[in-house]
Protein backbone atom coordinates (compact mmCIF):
# COMPACT_ATOMS: atom_id res chain seq x y z
CA UNK A 1 0.00 0.00 0.00
CA UNK A 2 1.55 3.40 -0.87
CA UNK A 3 1.16 5.83 2.04
CA UNK A 4 2.37 9.54 2.03
CA UNK A 5 2.89 11.29 4.85
CA UNK A 6 4.24 14.89 5.15
CA UNK A 7 7.55 15.65 6.83
CA UNK A 8 9.06 19.53 6.94
CA UNK A 9 6.68 20.27 4.29
CA UNK A 10 8.53 17.53 1.77
CA UNK A 11 6.54 14.72 0.39
CA UNK A 12 7.24 11.19 0.72
CA UNK A 13 6.03 7.80 -0.65
CA UNK A 14 6.28 4.47 1.13
CA UNK A 15 6.00 1.72 -0.66
CA UNK A 16 6.68 -1.76 0.55
CA UNK A 17 9.81 -3.76 -1.17
CA UNK A 18 9.67 -7.43 -1.66
CA UNK A 19 10.67 -7.62 1.96
CA UNK A 20 8.03 -6.51 4.41
CA UNK A 21 9.84 -3.75 5.22
CA UNK A 22 8.96 -0.53 3.89
CA UNK A 23 11.65 1.86 2.39
CA UNK A 24 11.78 6.01 1.12
CA UNK A 25 11.82 6.06 -2.45
CA UNK A 26 10.61 10.04 -2.75
CA UNK A 27 12.41 11.29 0.57
CA UNK A 28 16.07 11.29 -0.70
CA UNK A 29 17.39 15.06 -1.00
CA UNK A 30 18.53 16.16 2.68
CA UNK A 31 14.86 15.28 4.24
CA UNK A 32 15.01 13.75 7.61
CA UNK A 33 13.01 10.69 6.53
CA UNK A 34 15.47 8.40 4.80
CA UNK A 35 18.21 10.12 4.45
CA UNK A 36 21.44 7.92 2.61
CA UNK A 37 24.75 8.96 1.85
CA UNK A 38 26.76 8.34 -1.38
CA UNK A 39 25.95 6.23 -3.89
CA UNK A 40 22.89 4.78 -1.99
CA UNK A 41 21.51 8.67 -2.18
CA UNK A 42 21.24 8.61 -5.87
CA UNK A 43 19.81 4.81 -5.92
CA UNK A 44 16.83 4.28 -8.05
CA UNK A 45 13.99 2.05 -7.07
CA UNK A 46 13.67 -0.94 -9.24
CA UNK A 47 10.74 -2.05 -11.34
CA UNK A 48 9.34 -4.83 -8.51
CA UNK A 49 9.77 -1.79 -6.11
CA UNK A 50 7.33 0.85 -8.17
CA UNK A 51 4.76 -2.46 -9.38
CA UNK A 52 4.65 -1.31 -12.55
CA UNK A 53 3.34 2.21 -11.87
CA UNK A 54 4.11 4.74 -14.20
CA UNK A 55 3.41 8.11 -14.02
CA UNK A 56 2.19 8.82 -17.35
CA UNK A 57 -0.68 6.87 -17.14
CA UNK A 58 -1.98 8.92 -14.10
CA UNK A 59 -4.99 10.92 -14.80
CA UNK A 60 -4.33 13.83 -12.88
CA UNK A 61 -0.52 13.70 -14.09
CA UNK A 62 -2.02 13.96 -17.45
CA UNK A 63 -4.66 16.48 -17.10
CA UNK A 64 -1.62 18.68 -15.51
CA UNK A 65 0.46 18.70 -18.23
CA UNK A 66 -2.55 19.12 -20.28
CA UNK A 67 -3.70 22.37 -18.36
CA UNK A 68 0.30 23.50 -18.42
CA UNK A 69 0.02 23.32 -22.40
CA UNK A 70 -3.41 24.83 -22.17
CA UNK A 71 -2.11 28.11 -19.61
CA UNK A 72 0.96 28.57 -21.77
CA UNK A 73 -1.44 29.22 -24.92
CA UNK A 74 -3.50 31.13 -22.70
CA UNK A 75 -1.19 33.70 -21.39
CA UNK A 76 0.54 34.26 -25.40
CA UNK A 77 -3.22 34.66 -26.93
CA UNK A 78 -5.50 36.57 -24.68
CA UNK A 79 -4.60 40.32 -23.60
CA UNK A 80 -4.70 42.27 -20.22
CA UNK A 81 -3.34 39.32 -18.51
CA UNK A 82 -6.05 37.94 -17.87
CA UNK A 83 -5.61 34.31 -15.83
CA UNK A 84 -7.84 31.34 -16.95
CA UNK A 85 -9.42 31.65 -13.30
CA UNK A 86 -10.30 35.58 -14.33
CA UNK A 87 -11.29 35.09 -17.64
CA UNK A 88 -13.95 32.53 -16.46
CA UNK A 89 -15.33 34.64 -13.59
CA UNK A 90 -16.00 37.49 -15.90
CA UNK A 91 -17.62 35.32 -18.66
CA UNK A 92 -19.62 34.04 -15.81
CA UNK A 93 -20.54 37.30 -14.59
CA UNK A 94 -21.62 38.95 -18.00
CA UNK A 95 -23.41 35.55 -19.28
CA UNK A 96 -25.68 35.02 -16.24
CA UNK A 97 -25.42 38.85 -14.61
CA UNK A 98 -24.50 40.21 -11.05
CA UNK A 99 -24.68 37.62 -8.15
CA UNK A 100 -23.05 36.79 -4.59
CA UNK A 101 -20.12 35.67 -4.27
CA UNK A 102 -20.58 32.41 -3.03
CA UNK A 103 -22.96 31.62 -6.12
CA UNK A 104 -19.94 33.25 -8.46
CA UNK A 105 -17.40 30.66 -7.06
CA UNK A 106 -19.90 27.48 -6.98
CA UNK A 107 -20.66 28.46 -10.62
CA UNK A 108 -17.08 28.08 -11.65
CA UNK A 109 -15.58 25.37 -9.85
CA UNK A 110 -13.87 27.62 -7.28
CA UNK A 111 -13.57 27.19 -3.21
CA UNK A 112 -14.51 30.55 -1.58
CA UNK A 113 -11.21 32.09 -0.67
CA UNK A 114 -9.64 31.25 -3.82
CA UNK A 115 -13.20 33.28 -4.96
CA UNK A 116 -12.31 36.21 -2.80
CA UNK A 117 -8.49 36.40 -3.96
CA UNK A 118 -9.91 36.41 -7.99
CA UNK A 119 -12.63 39.08 -7.17
CA UNK A 120 -10.29 41.21 -5.30
CA UNK A 121 -7.99 41.46 -8.04
CA UNK A 122 -10.54 41.74 -10.58
CA UNK A 123 -11.89 44.96 -8.13
CA UNK A 124 -8.38 46.30 -7.67
CA UNK A 125 -8.14 46.23 -11.83
CA UNK A 126 -11.46 47.88 -11.98
CA UNK A 127 -13.03 44.76 -13.60
CA UNK A 128 -15.73 44.14 -11.31
CA UNK A 129 -17.48 45.82 -8.36
CA UNK A 130 -18.71 44.48 -4.76
CA UNK A 131 -21.58 45.51 -2.98
CA UNK A 132 -23.64 44.43 0.59
CA UNK A 133 -26.81 42.47 -0.84
CA UNK A 134 -29.29 44.71 0.90
CA UNK A 135 -31.51 41.41 1.70
CA UNK A 136 -28.28 39.99 3.81
CA UNK A 137 -25.31 42.33 4.50
CA UNK A 138 -23.09 39.48 5.09
CA UNK A 139 -23.16 38.20 1.39
CA UNK A 140 -21.21 40.54 -1.56
CA UNK A 141 -23.21 40.71 -5.02
CA UNK A 142 -20.47 41.03 -7.62
CA UNK A 143 -21.08 42.49 -11.06
CA UNK A 144 -19.13 43.31 -14.35
CA UNK A 145 -17.91 47.36 -14.71
CA UNK A 146 -17.91 48.48 -18.24
CA UNK A 147 -14.39 47.95 -18.13
CA UNK A 148 -14.63 44.17 -17.25
CA UNK A 149 -17.35 43.81 -20.33
CA UNK A 150 -14.61 45.25 -22.67
CA UNK A 151 -11.84 43.42 -21.54
CA UNK A 152 -14.00 39.79 -21.58
CA UNK A 153 -15.52 41.05 -25.52
CA UNK A 154 -11.22 41.60 -26.48
CA UNK A 155 -10.11 37.92 -25.19
CA UNK A 156 -13.58 35.84 -26.10
CA UNK A 157 -11.73 35.30 -29.97
CA UNK A 158 -8.72 34.49 -28.65
CA UNK A 159 -9.42 32.16 -25.57
CA UNK A 160 -11.52 29.76 -28.57
CA UNK A 161 -8.05 29.90 -30.54
CA UNK A 162 -6.46 28.85 -26.96
CA UNK A 163 -8.97 25.85 -26.79
CA UNK A 164 -7.93 25.36 -30.76
CA UNK A 165 -4.37 25.91 -30.23
CA UNK A 166 -4.09 23.36 -26.98
CA UNK A 167 -6.78 20.61 -29.00
CA UNK A 168 -4.51 21.00 -32.17
CA UNK A 169 -2.62 17.57 -32.03
CA UNK A 170 -6.11 15.80 -31.84
CA UNK A 171 -8.12 14.74 -35.20
CA UNK A 172 -11.54 16.36 -34.96
CA UNK A 173 -13.55 13.37 -33.50
CA UNK A 174 -10.86 12.46 -31.36
CA UNK A 175 -11.11 16.88 -29.88
CA UNK A 176 -15.00 16.19 -29.58
CA UNK A 177 -14.31 12.74 -27.76
CA UNK A 178 -12.14 14.50 -24.99
CA UNK A 179 -14.08 16.90 -24.65
CA UNK A 180 -17.47 15.05 -23.53
CA UNK A 181 -15.32 12.72 -21.44
CA UNK A 182 -14.05 15.73 -19.82
CA UNK A 183 -17.82 16.93 -19.22
CA UNK A 184 -18.60 13.78 -17.88
CA UNK A 185 -15.29 14.27 -15.59
CA UNK A 186 -16.32 17.29 -14.33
Amino acid sequence: MIAISVAQINFAVYVPLRSSASTTLAARKGDSVGEKSGAESDAKATADDLRGFSLEDQVGFLLRKAHQRSSLFFSDLVPSDLTPTQFSILFRLAEQGPMSQNSLGRSVAMDGATTKGVVDRLVGRGLLVTERDPSDRRRHIVSLTPDGLTILDQSIDRVREVSQATLAPLKPADRRTLLRLLRRLA
